[in-house]
């Protein structure tokens, strides 16, 4: 097996190669979530609620998992940049493996525990039961949301990011068809209400999942998995939590941080959940480039560090920074100057959440440039193998900064409601400074280096 094309040549075609596809990938995915809130805000702001208190507890339960396939790039990465095709099937054959068992889990934990998480997050009684039925049908989707995770995850480890963005289009479409269908009925179909999202989002995941496994399986994308190697292999399972659970400890604290959030907006009644729902989706779709580019730096530095580019992997981080700050705080002007738009297209009619919606994106635009850096530094850290780096900044930035000054500027000034909405840009910028300074302190370096010669 030749050497990845991705360990020579310019740096930014190969960036830009990787990035668009994957910007593109998190761009339709995040549509899921945008289809869901459009055709929910046709019944209300109370059903935009519901979903929205659904939301940071369903990502908080796939997090714990969902970092584990962060490994399995990282993994196959350095197999790829080290020209090893066996060891790259049979690192995407055991994360296969191992993500199946922790998807199945996860559901039946996010099942069964549905209506007390509801009541943990404060819903309030006119949209518990449309939460509880919500959160339980997407739980039951983790399987298939798994699976095509890993799926995603791999082919961006070996560089193919072109196939997962054509599968996440198609089942993209089939939700924008689905939903209103089980959302309002149909026919025979009956209507099914804020339910009928979740179900909607079910089925296109089932179907994507079924289709990525089956490309890993038929072997002909880069990638092949077998039967022979599912089975429990103790240290390479051990080296896959290693580095995978501090990324999985990261998402779910980002997750925990979010839910804790939603537990301080609902002090503030319905109109304010739907605002911070409305300006929280935004967001998500906001910083899809930033994460696009983490997640291709990941993928560039793992295989430079498998041929042993250390220099390279580090130019691909000053680029990737470069390129993250600047395009990001380009995005956040725009945004700044459509907040109302954006805010209204969601729940027209609604004069309050469109107010606070919009005053919500118009404080947490100016940041979104340092957000970008922060993320981009990530990548850098998780494609070195040092995830927990990563971890470390994210639940300062969340914990220590974020939560601390939304609770004291809503609770204990004048700024009340928003008070939270200004915690973001001053949560975003402290920790891009940290993140930064670690970076060019190269510690990250030298621990890559020392580990390459302990191997």
């Amino acid at each position: 097996m030749k050497p990845s094309k991705y360990t020579e040549g310019k740096i930014l075609n190969s960036l830009i190669s990787l990035a668009i596809p994957i910007i593109m990938a998190n761009v339709l995915q995040t549509m899921y979530q945008l289809i869901d809130t459009f055709w929910l805000g046709r019944l209300g702001a109370e059903a935009v609620a519901a979903v929205s208190l659904s939301f940071p507890i369903l990502f908080l339960v796939l997090s714990l998992g969902a970092g584990l396939t962060l490994a399995g790039t990282v993994i196959v990465a350095n197999h790829k940049g080290a020209g090893d095709q066996g060891a790259v099937n049979y690192s995407a054959s055991q994360t296969v493996f191992v993500i199946f068992f922790t998807s199945i889990f996860l559901a039946m934990v996010g099942y069964f525990l549905a209506a007390p998480l509801m009541r943990l997050v404060g819903a309030e009684q006119s949209i518990l039961e449309d939460s509880v039925e919500y959160f339980k049908i997407s739980s039951l989707g983790f399987i298939f949301l798994f699976m095509f995770f890993v799926f995603q995850s791999l082919m961006r480890g070996i560089g193919n990011v072109m196939l997962p963005m054509y599968i996440v289009l198609l089942t993209v479409f089939l939700n924008l068809i689905l939903d209103p269908l089980f959302i309002f009925g149909w026919g025979p179909i009956p209507a099914y209400g804020v339910s009928g999202a979740a179900v909607a989002s079910v089925a296109t995941q089932a179907l994507s999942a079924l289709i990525g496994i089956w490309i890993l399986w038929k072997g002909k994308r880069g990638i092949k998995i077998n039967f022979k190697d599912m089975h429990f292999d103790w240290s390479w399972t051990k080296r896959m939590f290693t580095l995978g659970l501090p990324s999985s400890l990261e998402q779910s604290s980002r997750s925990a941080a979010m839910t804790v959030m939603v537990m301080l907006v609902t002090s503030f009644g319905s109109s304010v959940v739907a605002a911070y729902g409305i300006g929280s989706r935004i967001l998500s779709l906001v910083i899809v480039p930033a994460l696009g580019f983490a997640m291709a730096t990941t993928s560039l530095v793992g295989q430079n560090i498998g041929a042993n580019k250390i220099k390279r992997a580090e130019k691909i981080g000053d680029l990737s920074s470069k390129i993250a700050f600047f395009g990001l705080t380009g995005i956040g002007l725009i945004l700044y100057l459509l907040a109302e738009p954006l805010t209204a297209f969601f729940v027209p009619g609604d004069e309050q959440v469109i107010k606070d919606g919009a005053l919500f994106i118009k404080i947490m635009a100016p940041s979104f440039g340092l957000l970008g850096v922060q993320q981009v530094l990530n990548g850098v850290f998780n494609g070195a193998g040092f995830t927990k780096a990563s971890l470390l900044i994210s639940v300062f930035g969340l914990w220590v900064i974020r939560f601390p000054v939304a609770f004291v500027l809503s609770e204990k000034t004048a700024l009340a409601s928003d008070g939270i909405w200004w915690a973001f840009p001053i949560s975003n910028l402290v920790a891009a400074i940290v993140a930064f300074t670690y970076y060019k302190m190269g510690y990250w370096k030298v621990r890559t280096i020392k580990n390459r010669h302990q191997d």
